[in-house]
């Protein structure tokens, strides 16, 4: 490697980060370059290089239209960014530095030759992408451009004082787009804006319209029954599921910007997420009119009772009251009772489970006022509709907010 580049890469390893390569088509000479001098092991936690496309469907999470995209360095950068949590110790600062491109083979391409090289960290996302001259240079040539362009973008994610010269031609010009996480989240936090909507493949949307059902939740960590509930759903609702993540909680600090970026870069390809400032179910019924609530059992217990609304029984129905004007519904995953003892054990506690509210109702556990009804497909209505046959949704409720007089708890 030439002087440079080996000062540049000495300049990376000098930093205290960690950090997680993905090289698709081309970039791979500036892994040769990191781990050609000591002391690699000080920032690299993995790379790995997803030339097929089975290889990156496994490294996404799914297959991509198309590889060489920014949607797909936007999808690779939060993979690889997670990794690097994942890989790293408590406290670790970590970035994940992805490219994915096509560039001149044995056999002739109709489209353009290009690259798109992408970094994701506390920060942000950042995206540089450049089209080089078809024809102007042999593979190995190019090869060189896209690698000093994976380590000038490294060099940048760490802040480090260096420099990488990039051998272009008349006419080619690196682009750069950043999505500043930071400041969007601090925007949101100051109250600028109500929502901050991050697509699966990490682009954000300021006050963007959620649909459907959204899935709440501190998601730290996210976890397979997380995504496993939210398909369920979406099977059981036929509408997509978005995850929600309030940055202010009841009774606990705010999640500051960084905290809140490691954890967005957890739904890298697994679904949309929606940043709120809303702990409270009223709260998020009016950002998200509509919308199916998917929730656990635990915190459905909450929402009907009264010392989670200051004590008052008038506040939580007021809460409830407000929940149904907004025109919100919420399915409940049940759990396991693990009280009960052999051969009841396993049994999922359903609705019956729920205590009253006020103590009033005579003749069971369900809230006077709440009527009972079987089928999720006629929840909100009055009586009693048929049992489910559905084998999955033995395990859910169903609560809704029809006619008079009031709310409609199914057993499914």
């Amino acid at each position: 490697m030439d002087a440079q580049v080996e000062a540049a890469v000495h300049a990376v390893l000098a930093r205290p980060y960690k950090g997680v390569l993905a090289l698709a088509g081309a970039g791979s000479q500036a892994l040769r370059w990191l781990l050609g001098v000591s002391g690699a092991s000080a920032f690299l936690l993995e790379a790995v290089v997803p030339y097929s496309t089975a290889a990156m469907a496994d490294f996404l999470g799914f297959a991509p239209a198309k590889h060489v995209t920014i949607a797909t360095a936007h999808a690779m950068a939060r993979r690889a960014y997670h990794r690097a949590w994942t890989f790293s110790a408590s406290g670790e600062r970590v970035i994940g530095v992805v490219c994915t491109a096509t560039i001149r083979t044995s056999r002739p391409k109709r489209g353009d030759h290009r690259t798109h090289v992408a970094t994701f960290g506390e920060a942000g996302l950042k995206v540089y992408s450049l089209t080089l001259q078809k024809g102007a240079r042999d593979r190995a040539g190019e090869e060189d451009v896209v690698s000093r362009l994976v380590l000038r973008a490294l060099v940048d994610a760490v802040g480090a004082e260096a420099e990488v010269a990039l051998p272009l031609l008349a006419g080619e010009r690196v682009k750069i787009a950043c999505d500043d996480a930071r400041a969007r989240i601090g925007r949101l936090l100051d109250g600028a804006v109500r929502t901050v909507r991050v697509g699966p493949g990490g682009e954000m949307t300021d006050d963007a319209r959620v649909t459907g059902a959204v899935l709440p939740g501190s998601f730290n960590p996210l976890h397979r029954a997380h995504l496993k509930l939210a398909r369920v759903a979406a099977d059981m609702l036929g509408a997509p599921v978005t995850f929600e993540m309030s940055l202010t909680n009841v009774d606990k600090p705010p999640l500051h910007a960084g905290e809140a970026v490691r954890r967005l870069a957890q739904f890298a390809c697994q679904g949309a997420v929606v940043l709120t400032r809303a702990p409270r179910y009223d709260e998020k019924a009016a950002l998200f009119p509509g919308c199916t609530f998917v929730i656990g059992y635990d915190t459905a217990r909450r929402l009907f009772a009264p010392r989670y609304y200051g004590g008052s029984t008038e506040a939580m129905h007021r809460a409830l009251e407000a929940i149904a004007a907004a025109g919100c519904r919420f399915l409940v995953a049940g759990r396991v009772d693990e009280t009960r003892r052999v051969p009841d054990a396993g049994r999922h506690r359903r609705a019956a489970a729920f205590p009253p509210p006020d103590g009033r109702h005579p003749g069971g556990d369900i809230p006077r006022g709440y009527l009972l009804d079987r089928d999720p497909r006629r929840a909100g209505g009055r009586g009693v509709g048929h049992r489910s046959q559905v084998g999955v949704r033995r395990k859910f409720l169903y609560i809704s907010f029809g006619a008079s007089p009031g709310i409609s708890v199914s057993l499914s």
